[in-house]
């Protein structure tokens, strides 16, 4: 039987990145989609599947001899080269057309007239054969290229991203004919971005995070998995209302279009060694910021200056949440204000209890639960809960069972409770797999986009970052400092 196997693959990327394909096995008449956001290695499967990248390390082997790989890249390229041929804008009256015909397109490398006739008729586009491809419709030319490419009629068919710039009746007509080629005997792999877009017909999944195949196996099964379902449910969440603080939150009492942090020509010393020096750093209303750079930088240091905590805010030209430090606000003035989740917040959170408990929890800055929760409190951690997909036998499960990017996803929950005016996440995506890293991504996407709490993103790393992020503050190794390098995220 024809197949195609990969085991503990590393396919080259770049000089820096690599796609990891652990254990993939494809048989001849199978059909497959893999799943995975922007960033995930999508493209980058569907290219080392066809043979086209690199292999470092592991075995690749394939008995299919006829393998085609179809992307919207080639689709546009298609489209923009038959644009070239001839701007018709400037054609002189009576002047012809030079643009191909689709039937021309069809048949650009296998010259059949009978066959791609029978294409078309199978695809419902004959009455297009004699028009210029470039007129086409999205959704035509969709179907005109996947003529051109069952021309050769290959073994093994790789659609990256089939469904990407379809309208909803569109992408139903495609799965339709997506089926019917299976149901002809041809194997085939779509690549998506999203569980929802999953044709019915579709057998075996898989899911990709962080340019790694993380999960396989029946499509089924695999969507029943708890984390994949959670990722399945972030998709229906767009424009999805969070729910109400219990009490109004303290950024109500703020001026809208002062600035949250204003930090000017920051230093910070220890034995007169500079950990922060001359460090001028503004946080606006609406903007969400990463703050990136190696351990020891100064990171840590200047989360605990706009906490609170450092003892040396005193001596600096520090505002925040428009109280200049040292001008007689409390500790409380500033710290109601902030949410906050880190590792080690992680890791104190030791106390046996369920997920609906430490989310609870959040209202009063408590680990664990210490007093009497009221009714409207229990119905709001209920809201939240729902917005992340758990239902009751996973929030009444003791916290420790999840796994640990849920975890994590509960404490920021925990720490958003209360609408704060600027989250802080301080390596959140630190000692989790490429899947809980891409749960913890999706979410913070989410929550941040529907809300109107501010995001410090703290990472070593920028292609941590979630989608959400405006601004970047980069401490770069600088001799025996660093240097700071402030930049707007288009």
């Amino acid at each position: 039987m024809l197949s195609l196997h990969i085991s503990q693959g590393t396919f080259r990327l770049s000089d820096t990145r690599t796609l990891a394909l652990p254990d993939l096995t494809l048989r001849a008449g199978e059909s497959w989609a893999f799943v995975g956001t922007n960033g995930s290695g999508k493209s980058a499967l569907a290219r080392a599947l066809a043979g086209e990248l690199t292999q470092l390390k592991g075995e690749r082997q394939c008995n299919f001899t006829r393998l085609t790989r179809l992307s919207f890249e080639q689709l546009q390229k298609l489209v923009s080269d038959e644009w070239q041929r001839n701007n018709t804008d400037l054609l002189s009256p009576g002047e012809e057309d030079t643009g191909r015909t689709t039937a021309e397109i069809i048949q650009d490398e296998i010259k059949d007239s009978a066959r791609c006739q029978y294409l078309a008729e199978q695809f419902g586009i004959t009455a297009l054969l004699d028009r210029r491809f470039k007129y086409l419709s999205t959704g035509e030319t969709r179907k005109t290229l996947l003529c051109q490419a069952l021309m050769s009629e290959p073994e093994l068919l790789i659609l990256d991203e089939p469904f990407d710039g379809l309208d909803v009746q569109s992408r139903a007509q495609l799965a339709i004919l997506l089926e019917k080629l299976n149901q002809q005997g041809y194997t085939l792999v779509l690549v998506l971005n999203r569980f929802d877009e999953i044709p019915d017909f579709v057998q075996n999944a898989g899911v990709l995070a962080d340019c790694s195949l993380t999960e396989t196996g029946e499509k089924a099964a695999l969507l029943k998995q708890a984390l994949i379902a959670q990722l399945a449910h972030s998709e229906k969440l767009d424009g999805i209302l969070l729910p109400e603080p219990d009490a109004p939150s303290a950024r109500h009492g703020l001026d809208p279009h002062q600035p949250r942090i204003v930090l000017h020509n920051g230093v910070v010393s220890y034995n007169d060694r500079p950990i922060l020096n001359q460090l001028s750093w503004t946080v606006n209303p609406g903007e969400h910021w990463q703050i990136t750079g190696p351990n020891g930088a100064g990171k840590s240091t200047l989360l605990s200056l706009i906490t609170g905590d450092h003892p040396q805010g005193y001596s600096n030209d520090l505002t925040l949440f428009g109280r200049r430090r040292g001008s007689g606000e409390t500790i409380w003035d500033i710290k109601k204000h902030i949410g906050y989740v880190s590792s080690s917040l992680h890791l104190d959170y030791r106390v046996s209890t369920t997920v609906r408990n430490v989310i609870l929890s959040g209202f009063f800055d408590s680990i664990g639960i210490y007093q009497a929760v009221s009714d409207k409190q229990h119905k709001l951690a209920q809201q939240w809960l729902d917005i992340l997909g758990m239902d009751s036998r996973v929030a009444d499960a003791p916290f420790h069972s999840l796994s640990w990017g849920q975890q994590r996803l509960a404490l920021i929950v925990r720490a958003l409770v209360k609408h704060p005016t600027l989250l802080i996440l301080d390596e959140p995506l630190q000692g989790l797999d490429p899947l809980n890293r891409q749960l913890i991504r999706r979410f913070v996407d989410v929550l941040i986009g529907e809300g109107e709490t501010q995001l410090l993103f703290v990472s070593h790393h920028a292609e941590d970052a979630p989608s959400c992020i405006t601004h970047r503050l980069e401490f770069i190794p600088d001799g025996e400092s660093y240097r700071y390098l402030l930049s707007k995220i288009d």
